[in-house]
Order: structure tokens, then C-alpha cells, then sequence
């Protein structure tokens, strides 16, 4: 019978200045059934190596020469975000604050044993996935504001043009995006951009007023 509770295998990047750290990592990692795809000895480092490896997982040491954890992980949330681990021997204040705001999902304290590593990488796996999922809220939230301030610019030109009451053209707008299979603010968008490329042209063929000259002999 298959272990329910066995865990999908991960491409780990791990990084860490202490030697000894990343081969107990790479040791746990790989008999959890990971694969350590990568492993660094400072921030710029674990970078490139990101770059290249395009890991499931980072397990990242705060402190670390040339660029700290800290500054990697800020990097790589801007590029790609990625389920996060820090470790650290420091316990000065704020270093958790500072680790949550660049995008830490689980946090060891240093010296870390074997067992602990399971239970950070699954709280680090489901912390990610809440916050990608709340960030996709998020985001469907700004669609809607987004939609509904284009609708009512476009039904505001829909009656100004035909006379329509409110009603009407926002069923006008309905309509016209299920007849040809668009998105309501797509059709809006469509409708606000042909009032602006009408004005505008209208701009460019309206004559410009003559520009008055002295009449001859005045002073």
C-alpha cells in the first residue's frame, strides 16, 4: 500500500558559508527523496545557480558573504517566487520580521537536526501555496475594480452616442461580448478606444482659427 503521506520529490537548491551544513542538507534532502540540485557558498552564487537549476525548493542561510540571504531571496521572489527555508544562527530581533518580508514559508534556527527538516520543507510547501493563492485573489479583485471602471466609462459613451439609458447599454455590452465570445472589459476597453481615436481625429481635421494681422498703414 502506497505511504500517503510520502512526499512529491523536490529539486532542492540549497545554500550555506558552512561547508558542513550543506553536506548534512544534501544528505537529509537526498534520503527524504530530494534531489539537491545545486549548492552555495554565498547569495551571488545561489543566484546563478537558481538561475540555471530552476529549483523546486531553496533552503538559504541568512548570513553568507558577497550577498545575504536575504537579498537572494528578495531577487529571486521579483523573478520567480519559490517555496523558501532560511536558516540561521542568529536570533536578533527582527530577523524573522526581515525573513518574512522577502518571501521566507518556513524558518530553522541553527543547530538544526535531521528530523526537523520534513515537517519545515511541508510547512514551507503549504505556506507558499497560501500565499500564491491569495495573491491570485488579489489579483482577480484588481480585475474586477478594473472591468467595472471600464464599463461604466463605456456605457457612458454608449449613451451619450445612442441615447440608451444606463440599462440598455451595459445589455448592449453584454451582448456584444457574448456575440463575439470577448470579455465585458475587453469590449469596453474596444469601445473607449475608438471615442479616443475618434476625438482625436476629429481634433486633426478641425480648421484652425486664422491668426489676426495688423491691417497695412495701422501703427
Amino acid at each position: 500500500m502506497a505511504d500517503v503521506n510520502k512526499m512529491k520529490p523536490l529539486r532542492v537548491l540549497i545554500a550555506d558559508d558552512d561547508g558542513l551544513t550543506l553536506v548534512v542538507l544534501r544528505k537529509v534532502l537526498q534520503g527524504l527523496g530530494h534531489e539537491v540540485v545545486g549548492e552555495a557558498a554565498d547569495g551571488e552564487q545561489a543566484l546563478a545557480l537558481f538561475e540555471s537549476t530552476h529549483p523546486d525548493l531553496l533552503i538559504f542561510d541568512i548570513r553568507m558573504p558577497k550577498m545575504d540571504g536575504l537579498q537572494a531571496a528578495r531577487q529571486i521572489r521579483a523573478k520567480r517566487p519559490t517555496p523558501l527555508i532560511f536558516l540561521s544562527a542568529y536570533t536578533e530581533s527582527g530577523l524573522g520580521s526581515e525573513a518574512a518580508e522577502v518571501g521566507a514559508h518556513a524558518y530553522l534556527v541553527k543547530p538544526f537536526t535531521a528530523p526537523q527538516i520534513k515537517p519545515a520543507i511541508e510547512l514551507a510547501l503549504a505556506n507558499f501555496e497560501r500565499s500564491r493563492q491569495q495573491e491570485q485573489k488579489v489579483q482577480q479583485l484588481n480585475e474586477q475594480l478594473e472591468t467595472r471602471k471600464l464599463v461604466e466609462r463605456a456605457k457612458g459613451i454608449l449613451m451619450k452616442q445612442t441615447g440608451l439609458d444606463e440599462e440598455a447599454a451595459y445589455l448592449k455590452l453584454q451582448k456584444t461580448a457574448r456575440n463575439e465570445n470577448l470579455k465585458l472589459a475587453e469590449v469596453a476597453r474596444a469601445i473607449i478606444l475608438a471615442e479616443e481615436a475618434r476625438r482625436e481625429a476629429q481634433k486633426s481635421v478641425t480648421p484652425s482659427r486664422p491668426s489676426r494681422k495688423d491691417n497695412p498703414g495701422t501703427s
